[in-house]
């Protein structure tokens, strides 16, 4: 009875998440986001008090359409951001906004999930028991010829909608199971895409189709990808190279490439051949 008692008070304890519903002075207009241009302004993150900072100062905009990498070595603070962005974890200090609304003052359902709004696919893909079908469309919008079309797109193997998905999605592949929630994302059409680390589950091939579909299919979506393959984001618009929870680097993947630099060292980390290949794509 005191384990269970200690217990009890230990949930008590834990921090609590902000409110889910936007308070009535900070309502957004329903068409918000309309443009999906983010920008982070001197945002610091640390996960627990007396932990050294994740996020130190990092500051950086994105504007509407663009496709933006965010590469770096390991712990520099790659998917810290994306937990910044999503308020997994407050921010301890400065600003990040969507299209001219600080994130901060929404409710969590704004943020996470406003129809059209942000949408992320991270590398542990969230696959639901139930069917092909509950898992793309759980609030029923779509019609079976968009679920389709959307299984299409992405190339996922099965196509029944009424096909059974275990829990966890144990009957796929993980290559799969990521197929199936870029298909997801693609039915809830966001104007701000977040990847990270995404594909990591799928062969250099299928990794390569999935950027020519986000091409083609996301025309006015922007896109920030949190990237574990040079070669597939060599031809985006942008790249933010991390470091130390901060943005050692920005720029084209040109103009990186231009002069000595961490984007230029990693691109020779690949192997002479490689390296050269990924040179050539970008001139």
């Amino acid at each position: 009875a005191i384990t269970s008692i200690e217990r009890m008070h230990s949930l008590e304890m834990l921090p609590q998440e902000k409110s889910m519903i936007t308070s009535e002075e900070c309502r957004v207009d329903k068409s918000w986001p309309k443009k999906g241009e983010l920008v982070f302004d001197n945002v610091s993150l640390r996960y627990r008090p007396g932990l050294p900072l994740s996020l130190d100062g990092l500051s950086f905009t994105i504007k509407h359409g663009q496709r933006v990498a965010v590469v770096g070595r390991t712990g520099a603070g790659k998917s810290t951001l994306t937990t910044a962005l999503f308020r997994l974890v407050e921010v301890e200090e400065g600003m990040i906004s969507l299209d001219d609304v600080d994130l901060c003052i929404l409710g969590l359902s704004d943020v996470r999930g406003r129809r059209n709004g942000m949408f992320i696919l991270p590398q542990d893909p969230a696959v639901f028991s139930g069917t092909i079908r509950s898992n793309l469309d759980p609030f029923l919008v779509h019609s079976d010829e968009e679920l389709i079309r959307a299984l299409e797109l992405v190339k996922f193997p099965h196509k029944l909608l009424n096909e059974a998905v275990e829990e966890g999605g144990g009957n796929f592949s993980a290559g799969e199971k990521q197929l199936l929630c870029l298909a997801r994302a693609m039915l809830a059409n966001p104007r701000l895409l977040v990847l990270d680390e995404a594909t990591s589950s799928c062969d250099r091939e299928t990794d390569s189709s999935v950027q020519q579909m986000l091409r083609s299919e996301f025309p006015d979506t922007t896109l920030l990808t949190i990237a574990h393959r040079l070669d597939t984001i060599i031809d985006y618009d942008v790249v933010i190279v991390m470091e130390n929870g901060r943005v050692a680097e920005m720029g084209s993947p040109r103009d990186l490439l231009s002069s000595s630099g961490i984007f230029t060292d990693m691109v020779n980390a690949t192997g002479p051949e490689s390296a050269a290949q990924l040179k050539l794509l970008v001139n």
